[in-house]
C-alpha cells in the first residue's frame, strides 16, 4: 500500500517536475508494483510527444526490461499447465528471457522437431496481483477524486476491471493473433507469429520465433538498411486499416509489442506484430462518427470537427478533445492538421498545456465512450513511434488514414440502401475521391523528387 500511495503521488508531479531522480523513483516504484503499475509506467514512457524527456527515456526500459521470474517459477508454471518437464517438451530452452513486461516474460526455445519458438509465460503471481493492484488503485482514486473533485479517474479502474482479464488469458490473445492475421493478410510486410496450439494455455503461449529490433531503434533500421520512412508508413496503413476498416484495433503497440527487420526469405522490410491480448472492438456507428471526424480533422473541416466530437460525447469540450487526439494545437487544427507541419514550438506548447489543462482532459475522459479509452491509449503509443523515428505527422501517414476512411463510410453507405443504381453511385463516389488522393499522392512524390533533383541539376 505504501508503493501504491507513494505512485499515485508521483504521478501527479509528474507534469510539474523534470528532475531526473523523480523519474527514477518512478520507475523503480512502478518495477516495486509490477504488474498492473509496469503496463502504467510503459505508457507513460512512450508519451515522447507529451512528457518530459527524463521521464520517458527512463521509463522506456519497461516496455521489454521489467522485473523477471525466476527459472524455478517458470518451470513451475509449465509443469502446473502442461503436465510435463521442459525436457519433455523442447529440445532446448533458454533460461535468459528475451524480454520481461508486466505480465509475462517470453524465452526463446527449440521444439523436438527443430522448429524455434518463442514461449510466453505468465509471471506467477499476477492473477492474483493484478487483482489487488485494481482495488488498490479503486481505494486510491476514490482518496484523490475527495481530496481533488476536478480529476474524476475512476474510468481507469473501470477499464483495467475489463481488460484485466482478457488480457491474462493467453487462448484469447492466440485467437486475436490468427483473426489479425487473416484480416491483415493482404499487407505482406506484416508478421504475425503462428500459434502452437497444443502448447499453450491460459498462462502459457507458444508461438513461432521472430525476432527484430525494436520499432523506435533507429540505430538498429539503419545497420540493417532498414527504411525508416517505410516501416512508419506501414505502421500507419496497418492500423489505418484495423480503426477505419474493420474496427478490430491492437491495442498496445508500444516498441516492445512491435519489431522490425528484413524478412528472412524475401530480405523485404518487415513489421512483426506481437502481444495480442488487448483488442477494441469497435461498434459501426462509433466507427464511422471517427472516420467522419478524422476525414474533417485532415481537412479542417470545423463545423465538421465539432459535429463528429459531439456525437462521440466530447460536447462543449469538443477543441480540447480535437487536441487530445491529434496532440496538435488548436491553431493547427483550425488549418488542418494535414496542411501544418509540426514545428518544435507547438511541441513545447502542448507539453506546457498539458499540466494547466488536466481537469479539463479529466472530464473530457469522463465524457467519451469508453471505446474512445483504449483508441487513445493507442494514438499516444504509435505518436510516440513516430516521435522518436522522426516521422509524425508526414503526409503519407494522413492519406493512407483518408484511403481507410473513404473505404469505410462508403462501405457503410452500401449497407444501408437496397438500390443497385444507388449502389453504383456509392462506388463510382468512392473511385474518385480514391483517384483523387492518388493524384495527389503522386502529386506530393513527383514535388519531393524534383526539390531532391534540383540541386543535383544545378
Amino acid at each position: 500500500y505504501f508503493y501504491c500511495s507513494r505512485f499515485s503521488l508521483w504521478l501527479f508531479v509528474l507534469f510539474v517536475s523534470r528532475n531526473l531522480r523523480s523519474a527514477e523513483r518512478l520507475r523503480d516504484l512502478c518495477c516495486a508494483n509490477r504488474g498492473t503499475f509496469i503496463k502504467v509506467g510503459q505508457h507513460l514512457g512512450a508519451l515522447d510527444y507529451l512528457l518530459p524527456e527524463e521521464y520517458t527515456s527512463t521509463l522506456k526500459v519497461l516496455h521489454s526490461r521489467a522485473p523477471e521470474s525466476s527459472m524455478e517459477e517458470i518451470q513451475q508454471v509449465i509443469r502446473e499447465d502442461l503436465g510435463k518437464e521442459l525436457s519433455e517438451l523442447f529440445l532446448s530452452f533458454e533460461e535468459k528471457p528475451q524480454g520481461a513486461a508486466s505480465l509475462a516474460q517470453v524465452h526463446k526455445a527449440v521444439l523436438h522437431d527443430g522448429k524455434t519458438v518463442a514461449v510466453k509465460i505468465q509471471h506467477p503471481k499476477v492473477q492474483k496481483q493484478s487483482a489487488n493492484d485494481i482495488l488498490v488503485m479503486e481505494v486510491l482514486l476514490k482518496a484523490v477524486h475527495w481530496l481533488f473533485p476536478d480529476f474524476a479517474l475512476m474510468w481507469l479502474v473501470e477499464e483495467a476491471k475489463k481488460n484485466m482479464p482478457l488480457e491474462l488469458d493467453f487462448l484469447n490473445e492466440g485467437r486475436n493473433a490468427e483473426k489479425v492475421a487473416d484480416m491483415l493478410a493482404h499487407f505482406h510486410f506484416l508478421k504475425i507469429p503462428m500459434i502452437h496450439w497444443n502448447l499453450s494455455t491460459k498462462r502459457i503461449l507458444t508461438m513461432e520465433f521472430a525476432d527484430g529490433g525494436q520499432v523506435n531503434d533507429r540505430d538498429y533500421m539503419q545497420t540493417h538498411g532498414i527504411n525508416v520512412n517505410e516501416i512508419s508508413e506501414n505502421l500507419g496503413k496497418m492500423y489505418s486499416e484495423m480503426i477505419f476498416v474493420h474496427g478490430f484495433v491492437h491495442c498496445d503497440p508500444h516498441p516492445g509489442n512491435v519489431l522490425v527487420r528484413k524478412c528472412p526469405q524475401t530480405k523485404k522490410n518487415e513489421v512483426v506484430l506481437l502481444d495480442h491480448g488487448l483488442y477494441q472492438v469497435l461498434q459501426p456507428d462509433f466507427r464511422l462518427n471517427y472516420c467522419q471526424l478524422w476525414q474533417a480533422l485532415i481537412k479542417g473541416d470545423m463545423s465538421g470537427v465539432e459535429r463528429y466530437s459531439r456525437r462521440l460525447g466530447a460536447g462543449d469540450l469538443y477543441p480540447l478533445f480535437a487536441c487530445v487526439l491529434t496532440a496538435r494545437s488548436w491553431k493547427a487544427v483550425n488549418a488542418g492538421i494535414s496542411s501544418v507541419p509540426v514545428t518544435r514550438s507547438e511541441d513545447i506548447e502542448i507539453r506546457t498545456n498539458a499540466g494547466l489543462y488536466l481537469p479539463q482532459i479529466s472530464d473530457l475522459l469522463n465524457r467519451v465512450p469508453r471505446q474512445m479509452l483504449l483508441l487513445l491509449k493507442t494514438n499516444d503509443l504509435l505518436r510516440g513511434i513516430e516521435t522518436t523515428l522522426q516521422t509524425r505527422a508526414s503526409s503519407s501517414s494522413f492519406i493512407n488514414m483518408s484511403r481507410c476512411c473513404i473505404r469505410a463510410i462508403a462501405r457503410h453507405k452500401r449497407t444501408k440502401t437496397q438500390s443497385r443504381r444507388r449502389r453504383v453511385q456509392i462506388t463510382l463516389a468512392e473511385s474518385l475521391s480514391l483517384w483523387k488522393l492518388y493524384m495527389y499522392e503522386l502529386f506530393l512524390w513527383l514535388k519531393g523528387s524534383m526539390t531532391i533533383l534540383m540541386p543535383l541539376l544545378h
